[in-house]
């Protein structure tokens, strides 16, 4: 079978081309009202405790992916090879851990089969993405979500859920408009948050699991920059909006970074907190430093 590399669209962070675009959406609107049949009242969330099960949902951030010209070359044949914030989060509180994530997965690719994502099953324009040519942390056929449920099912002891997802969202619709997503954007947020709500509610009511579920937002690249801390913040907004009703906790990694970026002017590539790539500059993963401010973040969304 043909390896192809995985191309560059797979790549979620947000970046300076796609911020100025979410930074005209306005955050407080950004997230549709819920339906009555998605609002479900507080529940008792079990702790979580030492052995442990551990979920993690999202896309290329979650996954570890790096960059072609990162060095050194990642192995993309090698899933292991590739260390994120769960892998972290897991050892940290002796979690037994499932990264069930895809780079390049979207809010509804990771829900429905045979839709558009941005390069996990598919690549915009056509042909196979890189679940097809590489292998991910675990196997399973179908989409992320249908496995989330298979496994929560077959795992009772599981006391924790991540998601972050939704930046590949943007990132399609600027690859697959005229207009670059100028006049879809409002609606690709409307359908992120529509989205990450079913993804929830799934979750909540088909498995009825009442563990700990904790949103990663997502960094920024430049925190100098207006355009790209606006739409780092308009993406978290609307998915932490809709995942208020599910009783979850949110994992401050804009914070996280931004803090860590303060004494390198708030460019998170100087400070080391993103993937450096051969020839110079960075791409727009997160570093091995990068992913732990991810899993720090994580852990205090559960200790608090």
């Amino acid at each position: 079978m043909r390896h192809h590399r995985p191309r560059t669209v797979s790549l979620i962070a947000i970046g300076a081309a796609s911020t100025a675009l979410l930074a005209a959406t306005v955050v407080g609107t950004a997230s549709p009202a819920l339906s009555a049949s998605r609002v479900r009242t507080a529940i008792a969330v079990k702790p979580v405790t030492p052995g442990s099960s551990y979920l993690a949902l999202g896309d290329s951030v979650t996954f570890g992916y790096r960059e072609a010209t990162n060095q050194p070359p990642p192995a993309y044949s090698n899933a292991a090879s590739f260390v994120a914030y769960p892998q972290d989060v897991g050892t940290a509180l002796d979690l037994k851990v499932a990264n069930a994530s895809c780079p390049g997965e979207t809010s509804l690719s990771l829900i429905q089969s045979a839709v558009q994502s941005n390069g996990c099953e598919n690549i915009p324009g056509g042909g196979p993405g890189y679940r097809s040519a590489f292998p991910l942390h675990v196997s399973y056929t179908g989409t992320q979500l249908k496995y989330a449920l298979q496994y929560l099912h077959a795992h009772s002891t599981t006391r924790l859920v991540t998601l972050m997802i939704g930046a590949n969202d943007a990132f399609l619709c600027q690859e697959t408009t005229a207009d670059k997503c100028s006049s879809e954007l409002t609606g690709v947020l409307k359908q992120l948050a529509t989205d990450v709500a079913d993804i929830l509610k799934s979750i909540r009511t088909t498995s009825r699991y009442r563990g700990q579920i904790v949103i990663v937002n997502y960094y920024s690249l430049d925190y100098s920059n207006p355009a790209s801390v606006a739409g780092s913040q308009a993406l978290n907004a609307t998915v932490d909006n809709a995942a208020k009703p599910f009783s979850v906790r949110i994992a401050d990694g804009f914070g996280a970074f931004q803090a860590a970026a303060a004494q390198s002017g708030g460019n998170s590539c100087t400070a080391g907190l993103i993937t450096a790539l051969k020839g110079g500059g960075c791409g727009v993963h997160p570093s091995l430093a990068g992913q732990a401010l991810l899993a720090l973040a994580v852990e205090e969304a559960i200790a608090h």
